[in-house]
């Protein structure tokens, strides 16, 4: 799995671009020492924070910081690193990432290169060494990433609890009981001549449902981490005037879209994410539904088809205070079956009507009925959401989790359901039965990255920070 580039010593800025109090320049490679005394101007002793200038060429203070030297395997990557903790202007940074590649090609006292090929990390490379060299795995080197990322303060901790190797510990728990049950099965194959049915002795059947029932647990609790770090995608559709742009200002607490009584107003999409219990919820409001001659906003009623189209739930909202007109419902009813032809038969559109305020109708029609302008009915909404996006409430130990993780799972739970399927054959399936053990481990594998082929970890790791 390692390539020739895994072999290179790197450098790289690790703190977020602009201005900041402090700055972080770190180096990962083998044979440091020189590149220390050169910028430091002495030695430094592993895993203690040391004051000191770091000097340029001619001996002179670029800056005046911390340098911190971990010996290998002791540190984040398992080689040895440097981290030279600076005042935070890019200036600074700029200058003291110049000066580590200067300084490395510079003569040592051997008269070679004093740390040859040093070159700038590509994104996420220190996190794919620390992968590499055993570190940490690949399901705790993506939560890195994801706990940066993450939106809100649930995700931030199921994030934690996915580094910390919560999530890692459920599939090296699968991973053994799976690995024991093959063990069992291969003994059958090859001692078909012993008397003693060893997977009945063992109870085989026992061992194998009690796999599936707990990939149930853990694949519950990744399909919750997944929806923390995704979130869901609703999109707010229906005619002009229904009261969308209100309803979004209403549901993020900020006047984000312009709202008038013409119709007409919103000619593009609008978005904001919020978050309900910790989830993220991506709300778009769309261009209202017509049929128009204005080049702009029939652009505008194109992206919001385009909108719908992608969307994991729509809100068709309706207006309460037109429900008895005649050509309103008609074209409500056009709409929804548009909508219908245009998002997959999974995909809810949930029925909210609008202007509850404004009307003392008191036969209601069916769903939702709430007022954007006095906020009533906002709580069941987002409840609803909430509902459809699979998210349980009060949901305790939820770690981080990707879709591909949840792929793997699934893969996981189909080789299982194969597996039982020959295992109920006996001894005339039992080198299938062997087969789909051995895949659905291998599935397993590919979360913490047992299994995992070069490619897939380029795409994971190149969507990291530079010098993470």
């Amino acid at each position: 799995m390692s390539l020739p580039r895994h072999s290179d010593p790197i450098v790289a800025i690790a703190t977020a671009p602009g201005r900041g109090a402090v700055g972080m320049v770190r180096v990962s490679g083998r044979g440091l020492d020189e590149l220390v005394l050169a910028l430091c101007g002495r030695p430094l002793k592993p895993r203690e924070a040391t004051y000191t200038p770091f000097l340029d060429a001619t001996g002179q203070a670029i800056d005046h910081g911390l340098a911190l030297y971990f010996v290998a395997p002791h540190s984040f990557t398992g080689e040895e690193v440097l981290e030279l903790q600076a005042h935070g202007g890019p200036v600074v940074l700029q200058l003291l990432l110049a000066r580590c590649l200067q300084a490395a090609a510079e003569p040592g006292p051997s008269g070679a290169p004093r740390l040859a090929q040093l070159r700038v990390a590509l994104p996420g490379e220190f996190s794919e060494r620390a992968f590499l060299n055993d570190k940490i795995d690949l399901a705790q080197a993506e939560a890195i990433a994801d706990l940066i990322d993450a939106s809100t303060e649930a995700a931030a901790r199921s994030a934690s609890r996915s580094l910390a190797g919560a999530f890692s510990q459920e599939i090296h728990q699968l991973r053994d009981a799976l690995i024991h049950l093959r063990m069992l099965v291969e003994a059958t194959l090859d001692f078909p001549e012993e008397d003693i049915d060893f997977l009945r002795q063992a109870d085989a059947q026992g061992q194998l449902d009690r796999l599936e029932h707990s990939l149930a647990r853990v694949m519950a609790r990744a399909q919750q981490g997944s929806l923390l770090r995704e979130g869901i995608k609703v999109v707010i559709a229906g005619q002009p005037n229904a009261g969308k742009s209100s309803l979004l200002n209403a549901l993020a607490g900020a006047e984000l879209a312009i709202v008038t009584a013409i119709p007409g107003t919103t000619r593009d999409k609008v978005q904001q994410t919020i978050q309900i219990e910790g989830v993220p919820v991506h709300v778009i409001d769309t261009a209202g539904l017509r049929e128009s001659e204005d080049e702009v906003e029939k652009i505008g009623i194109e992206h919001a088809w385009e909108a719908i189209a992608q969307a994991d739930a729509v809100l068709f909202l309706h207006d309460l205070t037109r429900i008895d007109q005649a050509a309103y419902r008609a074209d409500d009813a056009a709409i929804a079956r548009a909508i219908a032809q245009k998002i997959p038969r999974q995909v809810p559109v949930i029925e909210v009507w609008n202007k509850r305020d404004a009307t003392a109708a008191a036969d209601l029609p069916e769903g939702l009925q709430l007022s954007a302008k006095t906020g009533a009915g906002l709580d069941a909404l987002r409840q609803k959401l909430l509902q459809v996006a699979g998210w349980q409430s009060g949901s305790e130990g939820v770690f981080m989790a990707r879709e591909r993780h949840v792929q793997a799972l699934q893969q996981t739970q189909n080789h299982l359901g194969q597996a039982q399927i020959h295992l109920q054959s006996r001894a005339q399936a039992l080198d299938l039965l062997a087969e789909e053990l051995r895949l659905a481990q291998n599935a397993l594998g590919e979360i913490t990255g047992e299994f995992t082929s070069d490619d897939l970890l380029g795409v994971i790791f190149s969507s990291f920070c530079i010098g993470k």
